[in-house]
C-alpha cells in the first residue's frame, strides 16, 4: 500500500504545446439525469471543465437537458424524449458516442449514472450501454446498481473485460457490488478485498473511504485528503468529473483514480478554510484550478 502525494498532480498536469486545439485535452460524455435529479450531470461536467477537460457533453431526458443547459452557458446538453432514460434511447447513445469519438480522436471518455435513477429499463440501458462500448467510463452512483442487478446472476466480464473503466462505489455500494460487508474492517483488509475484488473483476476501484483506497487489481494507493464537511451532497459527482476529464486524456484509470481523488480531497481543504461546514459541492469544484495553481502546475 502507498499513500498518495501532489506529485501525482505534476505527472496528469504536463505542460501544454502552443498549437493545442479543442479536444486535445479531453471530450467527456455525461450520460445522466431523470425527471427528479438534474444536478448530478451539471456538478460532474462543470467539475471535469475546472480540471482542465476541453468539452463536456450532456446527455440527458428532455427536463433534465433542459434545465442542466440553464446552468452554465459552458454546458451543452443533448436532450432525449420522456422523462427518464431508458431501453429506448440506446441506439441514440451509441450513435451520440460514435459521433463524440470521431470528433475528438479518441480523447473521450464516458461516466454514467449520475442522477440517472433506478427504474428496470433505466437499469437495462446502463448495462446494454457499457456492453457496446469500447471508451473510457467511469462508472457511478445509479449505475453501480444497475451493475450490481446485471452481474450477480451473470457474469460480469461481458460488460468489464479487457475495457479501462472505473468504478467509484462508497462503502455501501461497494457492499452492493460485491456482497462484503467492509464497514468493520480494518484498513489492511478493506484494501485487500477492494484488491481482490478489482482483479476478480478486470476493473479499477476507488472506493470513497477515509482513507479512499484504490486498486486495480495489482497495485493499492491510498488517499488521504479531503474533509468530514465533504459528506455534503454532491461530492461524489464532483470526484467523478475531475476522473472523467483524466480518462478522456488518455491517463490510465489506476493514475485517474488517484490523481483525481487527491485533487478532489485537496480542493474540499481549501473550500473548507474558506466556508466551514457551509460549503457545498460547486464550492470545491471552483476551488479545483486553486489547487493546481497552489502547486505550480501549468
Amino acid at each position: 500500500m502507498e499513500y498518495i502525494n501532489d506529485s501525482i498532480l505534476k505527472k496528469v498536469y504536463q505542460p501544454r504545446p502552443e498549437n493545442t486545439h479543442k479536444y486535445d485535452f479531453g471530450y467527456l460524455l455525461i450520460i445522466g439525469g431523470s425527471h427528479l435529479y438534474t444536478g448530478a450531470p451539471a456538478l460532474i461536467a462543470m467539475a471535469a471543465l475546472r480540471a482542465g477537460i476541453d468539452l463536456s457533453f450532456v446527455i440527458a431526458p428532455q427536463r433534465a437537458a433542459d434545465i442542466i443547459a440553464s446552468f452554465s452557458p459552458n454546458l451543452i446538453a443533448y436532450p432525449l424524449k420522456g422523462q427518464d432514460l431508458g431501453y429506448q434511447h440506446l441506439s441514440s447513445l451509441i450513435s451520440l458516442t460514435e459521433s463524440a469519438k470521431r470528433a475528438s480522436r479518441g480523447k473521450i471518455a464516458v461516466a454514467i449514472g449520475g442522477g440517472i435513477g433506478r427504474d428496470e429499463k433505466t437499469q437495462k440501458l446502463v448495462n446494454e450501454y457499457l456492453l457496446r462500448i469500447d471508451i473510457p467510463a467511469v462508472i457511478d452512483a445509479d449505475a453501480l446498481y444497475a451493475v450490481s442487478q446485471y452481474y450477480h446472476p451473470l457474469p460480469s466480464k461481458d460488460i468489464f473485460q479487457g475495457k479501462k473503466f472505473l468504478l467509484t462505489p462508497n462503502t455501501h455500494e461497494f457492499f452492493i457490488l460485491s456482497g462484503i460487508d467492509i464497514s468493520k474492517m480494518s484498513l489492511e483488509e478493506k484494501s485487500q478485498v477492494v484488491k481482490d475484488f478489482a482483479q476478480k473483476e478486470n476493473i479499477t476501484v476507488l472506493l470513497k473511504e477515509e482513507p479512499d483506497i484504490i486498486s486495480d487489481g495489482e497495485n493499492i494507493f491510498l488517499n488521504n485528503t479531503g474533509c468530514p464537511e465533504m459528506s455534503v451532497g454532491g461530492t461524489g459527482d464532483t470526484l467523478t468529473g475531475i476522473c472523467g476529464c483524466f480518462l478522456s486524456q488518455q491517463i490510465e484509470p489506476i493514475m485517474a483514480a488517484s490523481a483525481g481523488a487527491y485533487l478532489h480531497g485537496k480542493a474540499g481543504e481549501i473550500a473548507k478554510e474558506q466556508l466551514g461546514a457551509g460549503l457545498l459541492a460547486t464550492d470545491i469544484i471552483e476551488c479545483v484550478p486553486k489547487v493546481i495553481k497552489r502547486f505550480n502546475i501549468k
